[in-house]
């Protein structure tokens, strides 16, 4: 299952940093995200990784409200479009729950 997660999260990380300026709103669920800051803790390891694909240090905004706007289902859908397997039952668990954003911003 933690392999699952983090592949996931992996996935979505690129994909996210891939569409930074296309300005999707992307988010994880609450499963995946689990993975997403399992990685973040990795701080050395994650930064090499931001650097590789994204030029830049990706921040964590933390203490950020779910918002309930599809937003799960979206992200998967971009992530298999980007090229990525989507371990769909990792994502459909928390469709009818959505990914945090904060208020105007391109989510990560």
């Amino acid at each position: 299952m933690a392999e699952r997660i983090f592949g996931q999260a992996i996935a979505y990380l690129i994909t996210a940093m891939e569409k930074w300026d296309d300005k999707l709103e992307l988010g994880a669920g609450e499963l995946v995200d689990m993975g997403v800051h399992a990685f973040i803790l990795d701080t050395a390891n994650y930064r090499k990784f931001c650097d590789r694909h994204f030029g830049r240090f990706l921040e964590h905004i933390p203490e950020i409200d779910r918002k309930y706007d599809g937003t799960v289902q979206r992200t998967a859908k971009v992530i298999a479009d980007n090229g990525f397997r989507v371990d769909w039952p990792l994502w459909e668990k928390d469709f009818a729950k959505c990914s945090p954003c904060a208020p105007g911003t391109s989510c990560h």
